[in-house]
């Protein structure tokens, strides 16, 4: 099956080498799923020919607000209603997450309660995941047919199922110790509240259950269902 990844950033100057770009990131993280990628970086102007170029689509993070007037918002958000049309499945993460719910009607905004990093638990139906999040901006207005599926004191929009359409989270399960440790040591420091990256640099050996979500992410791509 192959999967477009729809890449919205680049993983900073300092951590790439020891991690890769965003698309190494989460062929990684997919690894030994039956997938294969094809990368479109949307961030830097280069779309794919339309929904049909892939048989599913991944929207990566980006340290861009969805609402910025960026000149490659507006079309990202064409194609993002062209798959969604079309029916093939579509996952969008932390910035996918919120590009995908802005799409489809729904409202994005820099979330007054602060930014959330770390290790954070996150229940999906009957099951809880410990994934790593790093983010400031919220979903803040659920689009029209659009179901919310994991919600936090933190986070109420954590996570939305469009039913046989899109999957969307706002943590990043492809996030590992060691791009985290980066991220907290180089983009953290004078950004995030240093007792919130005290207690995320606290929580760095602590397992997260990001295989598992990895299996859930690729059973949506291969039936377009999370159960």
């Amino acid at each position: 099956m192959k999967i477009g990844i729809l890449q919205t950033g680049h993983v900073n100057e300092q951590l790439v080498d020891e991690n890769g770009d965003y698309p190494e990131i989460f062929a990684h993280f997919l690894a030994d799923q039956g997938l294969v990628f094809d990368n479109y970086p949307v961030v830097d102007g280069e779309f794919p020919s339309g929904a049909e170029a892939a048989d599913g689509w991944l929207i990566t993070g980006s340290k861009f607000g969805a609402y910025e007037d960026l000149p490659w918002i507006a079309p990202l958000e064409a194609l993002i209603r062209a798959i969604y049309v079309s029916g093939r499945p579509m996952v969008g993460i932390c910035f996918g997450h919120q590009i995908i719910a802005q799409a489809l009607g729904g409202r994005v905004e820099k979330f007054d309660g602060g930014w959330s990093v770390g290790r954070q638990d996150y229940t999906i139906g009957a099951d809880t995941f410990a994934l790593n999040a790093w983010h400031q901006d919220q979903v803040t207005a659920v689009p029209e047919g659009a179901q919310v599926i994991s919600s936090t004191a933190f986070c109420a929009n954590a996570a939305l199922l469009y039913t046989g359409r899109a999957f969307t989270l706002q943590p990043h399960p492809e996030i590992n110790r060691t791009y985290l440790k980066g991220l907290l040591d180089t983009r953290a420091p004078g950004v995030v509240p240093e007792n919130l990256r005290q207690e995320a640099l606290s929580q760095l050996d602590e397992p997260t259950d990001s295989a598992r979500l990895a299996d859930l992410i690729t059973l949506f791509f291969k039936e377009k269902r999370i159960a």
